[in-house]
This record gives structure tokens, C-alpha cells and sequence, in this order.
């Protein structure tokens, strides 16, 4: 019995990662880069993540490269907890918008909070809260797109539960402002109001599956 299960289990799996292609192709690109981060040495880490980050510095002098590669990086730390994520939520945003639309989110709500992040940074060095260095703070890492996921999917899940869901989400990327907020926090804040304003991209494409229907997907 047990070698039909792995084989069916096996094919779940398969098909769950091919009905989202986008998501694991990034995810594996993290990997990639991950493992690649762990045999850095710290200063040349630094260094490396510094000229990839989307910090005022480099969005002013290289703004297209920047906000393509900070979202290839986790600034290190475990990638498993991205493959968590990426599958509970990306994967599930993927399916439900298609891959297109999914990518419109992800782009959107990674690029207008960093760039609405950055920005106050900015006006925060600029009055004097913030130190002149900040303008080299490290900004690396894809958690604005996936704030911005976590809030389109508001709209694919069914009432009542959507409420709670989002009650949950608000309360989470708002509390940190009330408590010393950073400007990570408050891009983590704009990404999932963007995410929200993604509503139009959020309507149709996967039939919710009845239950009681057959026609899993196969492994092929």
C-alpha cells in the first residue's frame, strides 16, 4: 500500500508546482542564490547585497537593475521558509490569477513599496531623523511581493472567512507602524494596499473544484 501512496503523494506534488510554474521557477532561483550566500564571507556578502539592494543610493543611479535583482536574494538566513510561503501563498495567487496577472501584482507591489519606502527614507534623511548613511541601507529580499500577494488573495477566498483573513493581514503590516516602524515596515504596509487595489486582477480564471468532482490533475 505504501509504494501507490508515495506514487500518488509523488503526483500531487507535481502537479501542484506545474499549476504554478512562475512561483517555483522563482523559488528555485532563491534557492540558487541562497546557497550561494552561504559561502560568502561576510564583508564580501555585504558588499555583494549593497550593489543589489534597492537602497536611495543605488535607485538613483541604477533603478531598473536594482528592483530586478533585490527581488533574486533573501539576504540570506533559511530558504525553507520561503518554500513555505512561496507555496501557501504565491503558488495558490498563481493558480487563481494566472501566472500574467500573478506577475502584475508581484511587480507592482514590490516596485511602489520600495519606491514609497525609499522615498520617506529619504525625507527622513533629509530632516535630519535619519543618519546620512542610510541612503547605503541594505533593501533586499521579496517579502513586498509577497505582502502584495497575501492581499489580492483576499478576494479569493469566500465570505465569511475572507473577513477574519483580512482583519488578520491589516492588523499585521499596521501594528509595527504604531510601534517604531521602520521603512521596511512601511513598505510591507503599502505592498498588501496594493495588493488590495489589485481587486480588478482578481476576479475569474480558476473554477473553485466541487469536492465531489473527480478529474484530478495527473502526473502528466
Amino acid at each position: 500500500m505504501k509504494g501507490p501512496r508515495i506514487s500518488q503523494a509523488r503526483s500531487a506534488v507535481w502537479a501542484y508546482v506545474r499549476s504554478a510554474p512562475g512561483t517555483y521557477l522563482w523559488l528555485g532561483i532563491l534557492f540558487v542564490t541562497t546557497v550561494a550566500l552561504h559561502h560568502m564571507s561576510p564583508a564580501f556578502e555585504h558588499e555583494f547585497l549593497r550593489r543589489r539592494s534597492t537602497n536611495i543610493h543605488e535607485l538613483s543611479t541604477h533603478p531598473v537593475r536594482v528592483l530586478v535583482a533585490s527581488a533574486m536574494w533573501t539576504g540570506g538566513g533559511s530558504w525553507l521558509p520561503y518554500a513555505v510561503l512561496y507555496s501557501v501563498f504565491h503558488a495558490q495567487a498563481e493558480r487563481r490569477l494566472g501566472t500574467l496577472r500573478w506577475l502584475v501584482v508581484c511587480g507592482a507591489a514590490h516596485v511602489l513599496a520600495t519606491l514609497i519606502s525609499e522615498g520617506a527614507l529619504a525625507l527622513a534623511i533629509a530632516d535630519g531623523r535619519a543618519p546620512a548613511s542610510a541612503v547605503h541601507t541594505l533593501d533586499v529580499g521579496v517579502s513586498y511581493a509577497l505582502a502584495g500577494v497575501v492581499g489580492v488573495l483576499t478576494y479569493r477566498i469566500p465570505a465569511p472567512w475572507r473577513y477574519p483573513y483580512l482583519a488578520a493581514v491589516l492588523l499585521f503590516v499596521t501594528y509595527p507602524l504604531t510601534a517604531g516602524a521602520t521603512f521596511t515596515d512601511l513598505g510591507h504596509f503599502v505592498a498588501v494596499l496594493v495588493g488590495l487595489a489589485c481587486h480588478p486582477l482578481a476576479g475569474g480564471r480558476e473554477r473553485v473544484r466541487n469536492p465531489k468532482e473527480t478529474g484530478a490533475v495527473g502526473p502528466g
